[in-house]
């Protein structure tokens, strides 16, 4: 059913579980400085300890091992390891850290996936411009090669960033993720050109000079829901749902994997839109230089974080502001028989995951694809017996199952979200989408195992059984 050396796995991320947020030398990230803020976080929750992993990695290994994972997703603090953002200055007590948890995963024959960026910007970039400024593209480049340079002797599998998407829009559009800007129609698509410009240059500097001897393989993480029109008969709906998905996972996998630019459905209604609102200064989504590193091509596997989906009918935009949702001019709907996870935008279809496979694999040139975040939000009182995110692990993953077996696409692994409830961001620890519980009110932050993580595991050792016959 699983291909033979098909990565199950857990995924994490630095800010969201490590803590130790000013410890031995670490900068300050974005997300720093943006919990510290008033009114950014429910609850005025931040990442200062979270699950406090940088002091407790060996309980982590301990979950991790427990659930009998092959693979494990983490992402590196950039400000741990070089605290002013450049290589001027380097953090050995950082460096250590990871490659303390590098190598631990090694010895017990867990293998890791590295995630160089996972939206905790160092604030010293920041402070001269961010993902705004075009020089960013460069210092993304020359950590990437610190990195690889590092541990790349030992991490065979990287991300470049994580979900541009999110860090575009949230931060730079919608303000409610670090850096908090509320910039409408401009900052967005800037910031997302910058990273594909960043992740373009990791990737050819991997190429040429890491991947002759370290032989690891580099991509980015592009999430997206799976999108269908409300009425499939009207061809008003149908062509929304193809807007939406273009200025989604289009807007990052079409300059990657399809033709090395933007979307053209995508362009050309942001466009119009310009002209029809009068903008003046150009196009305002930015085009690709022939001088700097082709963009088409970077990436040798398809990483896709897949959470829930949507109906689409036309509107929701009003037509009146230089947004993201006007330009798209398309608005999600929820169907009504699907079920609700604990977070409202979290519609639970497990489906979904096989259709948006077989779209990536008919699209996108059939690549090789890792799942690489996919979960299930708790909120309210604890249930340890968590019966239906059990369930959904079981629905999802037999999905996987067929679009492998029955559709043929290239699914290398499955990676769920997340080994432990932790920092959920501008939610704070309010949900919940471990499989190991954390006791945020206890100093030891003891973990617990979820019914849901037992049930995992449970699966891991039959599909892997199922291989080895």
């Amino acid at each position: 059913m699983f291909p033979c050396g098909f990565a199950w796995g857990a995924a994490t991320a630095a800010y969201q579980i490590e803590g130790g947020w000013e410890a031995d030398g670490k900068g300050a990230s974005i997300w720093d400085t943006f919990c510290h803020e008033k009114g950014r976080v429910f609850g005025e929750h931040n990442g200062d300890i979270a699950c406090n992993s940088y002091e407790l990695w060996d309980r982590d290994l301990e979950c991790i091992q427990q659930l009998g994972l092959t693979h494990y997703r983490l992402s590196l603090s950039w400000s741990r390891l070089l605290p002013d953002g450049t290589t001027e200055h380097v953090n050995q007590k950082g460096v250590q850290y990871y490659n303390k948890v590098i190598d631990d995963l090694l010895v017990c024959n867990v293998t890791p996936m590295v995630t160089l960026y996972h939206f905790d910007l160092p604030q010293a970039l920041q402070d001269k411009g961010g993902w705004k400024s075009a020089s960013v593209a460069s210092l993304f480049d020359s950590y990437a090669r610190f990195c690889f340079q590092t541990f790349g002797d030992r991490v065979k599998l990287w991300i470049t960033i994580n979900e541009p998407y999110v860090c575009a829009k949230l931060g730079h559009e919608d303000g409610i993720h670090a850096p908090g800007l509320k910039e409408p129609g401009t900052a967005a698509y800037l910031v997302g050109h910058n990273m594909l410009r960043a992740h373009a240059m990791a990737w050819h500097s991997y190429d040429s000079l890491y991947r002759p001897k370290q032989k690891g393989a580099v991509s980015l993480a592009i999430n997206s829901d799976w999108v269908e029109p409300l009425h499939p008969g009207c061809p008003d709906h149908v062509a929304a749902a193809e807007r939406l998905l273009a200025f989604s996972l289009g807007w990052f996998a079409w300059p990657v994997f399809v033709t090395g630019d933007y979307p053209e459905i995508m362009r050309s209604a942001i466009d119009a839109q310009s002209e029809r609102l009068g903008h003046s200064g150009g196009s305002r989504l930015p085009s690709f230089s022939e001088d700097e590193p082709q963009v088409l091509g970077t990436a040798d596997f398809f990483a896709l974080n897949y959470y829930t989906s949507r109906k689409v009918k036309p509107g929701g935009g009003h037509g009146r502001t230089l947004c993201m949702k006007s330009d798209r001019d398309a608005e999600e709907v929820l169907d009504p028989s699907w079920p609700i996870s604990g977070v409202s935008w979290l519609a639970v279809v497990p489906d979904g995951i096989r259709k948006l496979l077989n779209y990536i694999k008919d699209t996108c040139n059939n690549p090789a694809v890792y799942i690489t975040e996919n979960g299930f939000a708790q909120v309210g009182p604890l249930q340890i017996e968590d019966e239906r995110r059990c369930e959904f692990y079981k629905d999802t993953i037999l999905e996987v199952a067929k679009a492998v077996g029955e559709d043929k696409v290239n699914v290398r692994g499955y990676f769920a979200w997340s080994l432990l409830d932790n920092f959920e961001w501008a939610d704070g620890t309010s949900v919940r989408f471990g499989l190991f519980h954390v006791d945020f009110s206890d100093t030891q932050r003891r973990r617990t195992v979820y019914r849901s993580g037992q049930e995992y595991a449970k699966m891991i050792q039959k599909y892997k059984s199922d291989q080895s016959r």
